[in-house]
């Protein structure tokens, strides 16, 4: 998947400058796609060359003038078409993994702690999306804003987000169980 799509989606939201898509990319999409704002700015550049977005220039007061972003109906096209094809099945590429899978072989403890952190880091991105996902709510219950909320996909995506950083915080707390486990029976080299 391209950037690009991941950026028509974010606009799905509503006409944003660079910043405010950071934000969106921080705030939502980041928990399915990651890019750094500079990435970003030059992706909208180059959708902007493509004909996908159209930028107006917003003139501030004490601010410079910024730029905010709508997608085209050209960008509606192309984010339509990414729709209709089935997507590849994600590969994991994560170097915790590779740590974890040589553990017997290096330093037990330095495995163990890049787990802990993974874990506080998972939490905290668990707290961040289930605040998303009560603002997604909006004071309605699920099945409610599943019925006849706006938009959906957003909700569908944070839920994911959330299932994903659970199953993170869960396995995590395993490995380190079983880590330590294996630290307290093993006998002390001289």
């Amino acid at each position: 998947m391209a950037l690009r799509n991941a950026v028509l989606a974010a606009l799905l939201e509503g006409p944003a400058s660079g910043y405010d898509l950071a934000k969106i990319f921080d705030a939502s999409v980041g928990n399915f796609w990651m890019a750094t704002p500079q990435q970003l700015y030059r992706e909208l550049e180059r959708m902007e060359a493509d004909g996908l977005i159209e930028a107006t220039v917003v003139e501030q007061s004490r601010r410079p003038n910024k730029r905010v972003f709508t997608a085209t109906a050209e960008g509606e096209r192309v984010l339509r078409e990414f729709t209709a094809r089935a997507p590849r099945p994600t590969a994991i590429r994560d170097e915790l993994m590779v740590q974890v899978q040589s553990v017997d072989a290096g330093d037990a403890e330095a495995v163990r702690a890049a787990v802990l952190e993974r874990v506080e880091w998972s939490s905290a991105k668990l707290a961040r999306y289930e605040r998303l996902r009560l603002r997604e709510l909006d004071g309605r219950t699920e099945e409610e804003h599943l019925a006849r909320g706006e938009r959906v996909g957003p909700y569908l995506t944070v839920r994911r987000g959330i299932s994903l950083e659970q199953e993170n915080v869960r396995w995590g707390e395993w490995v380190l169980t079983v880590l330590d486990r294996r630290a307290a029976t093993r006998p002390a080299h001289r």
